[in-house]
């Protein structure tokens, strides 16, 4: 009887995914480094060459870390016909390294990577970040979207979700995934928690993140308008609505001062502002949340994705999202009550410093990663097992 071993040593990771943007790409990042840490040998497969220099440049220091190098091939957001070409490109890439787990990231890494064949090798593991669960269903793109997660939820080997929301929500749009799934959160790292001491000319308050419709910038500049108070807010951030949001914010009264500072590294843009607001229509579990947390800032943000689970027992104060007199409500009540918002503070950063560890996450990933493969290796056992016995119905002994 040939000699079939119960367990595997993962040797070789391939992470793959569209845009090296937000939470996303610091979610790759922060596991290559930690898988690299831990002994394996990491790759990086992603759909553009990042245009922000910020993402460039952390994509170049993340490389130290993938042995197995970082990829390009180029992902447009809505399926294609150059998507046959890229699954042609993703097969060789991923057979050619050799990839015990092959981990795709959003809706169009995920989906690459569920529909490579069986033979390149490899288990399919898929981490949403939002992605097609952000759709509307009653949408057309939302309907072909979801669909498709329907078909591809059993060519998955195991889901990882980063919120209780996450899972909650693929399985009201798509349906119980069909094998393994786990949440597991975000985290930040030990560097992240020494305090952000703000500038003596710091703004009341700060944005960072996309400048797109989604994170709720819009909603932001009619609220700081519509506060009725001498107002300073910087906008933190680069992206494909920048110019939309600049013609929006001169029109706003003299008592209001608005400034677009362009891209900066998490902890320089808080520097900038007293408090943090996170105004996002959607999110999965926003890493900026937890890095202002971390760093003892103040945060308004709203209800969305999984914002209730970094907040938990302060997710009261958390907003509607869209909800323009609410949040210039809170924001006029965080100026006249900065101890409050202090307090506040001080109760997110403990609650992330116990909940919310960059090393939680990297280790749970990995024992994921290690029970999905162990289990594989035992199954095949077994059917060998079966097979020589002649206890597989319809096989000969």
């Amino acid at each position: 009887m040939p000699d079939f071993n119960h367990t595997k040593e993962i040797q070789n990771i391939l992470h793959v995914f569209r845009a090296p943007l937000g939470g996303l790409f610091r979610h790759v990042c922060d596991l290559a480094e930690g898988q690299k840490r831990a002994g394996h040998k990491v790759g990086i497969i992603c759909g553009e060459v990042p245009g922000d220099p910020l993402a460039a440049a952390r994509l170049q220091a993340i490389a130290a870390h993938c042995e197995l190098g970082i990829h390009t091939i180029e992902m447009n957001r809505l399926p294609g016909i150059s998507d046959a070409t890229n699954m042609s490109r993703l097969m060789s890439c991923a057979h050619r390294l050799k990839a015990d787990v092959i981990h795709g990231h959003g809706a169009k890494g995920g989906a690459y990577v569920r529909l490579l064949p069986r033979f390149v090798g490899g288990v399919r593991i898929y981490t949403p970040h939002g992605g097609s669960l952000h759709f509307d269903p009653r949408s057309w793109q939302g309907f072909a979207f979801l669909a498709a997660e329907r078909f591809m939820r059993h060519r998955t080997d195991a889901f990882i979700f980063e919120s209780d929301f996450g899972l909650r929500t693929f399985i009201k749009k798509v349906g119980e995934p069909a094998t393994f799934s786990s949440v597991i959160h975000n985290g930040v790292n030990e560097a992240e928690f020494a305090p952000v001491f703000v500038d003596e000319d710091a703004a009341d308050f700060v944005f960072v993140g996309e400048l797109r419709d989604l994170k709720g910038v819009a909603t932001l500049i009619d609220a700081a308008t519509l506060a009725g108070h001498k107002m300073h807010l910087r906008i933190v951030g680069s992206g494909s609505d920048r110019a939309k949001f600049e013609a929006q914010a001169a029109d706003v009264p003299s008592c209001v001062k608005i400034e677009f500072m362009g891209s900066m590294p998490a902890r320089e843009a808080f520097a900038l502002g007293r408090i943090v607001v996170v105004p996002s229509y959607h999110e999965s579990l926003p890493y900026i949340v937890l890095e202002a947390a971390a760093a003892g800032l103040p945060v308004i943000a709203t209800r969305v994705g999984g914002m209730a689970e970094i907040f938990g027992p302060d997710s009261i104060s958390l907003l509607t999202p869209r909800d323009i007199g609410g949040l210039a409500d809170r924001m006029r009540h965080a100026l006249m009550h900065p101890s409050e918002m202090n307090a506040l503070a001080r109760r997110l950063h403990a609650r992330v410093r116990s909940e919310f560890s960059s090393a939680q996450m990297v280790d749970s990933v990995g024992e994921l990663y290690r029970r999905i493969i162990n289990a594989r290796c035992v199954d095949a056992n077994t059917n060998v097992e079966e097979i020589e016995s002649g206890g597989v119905e319809g096989v000969p002994s």
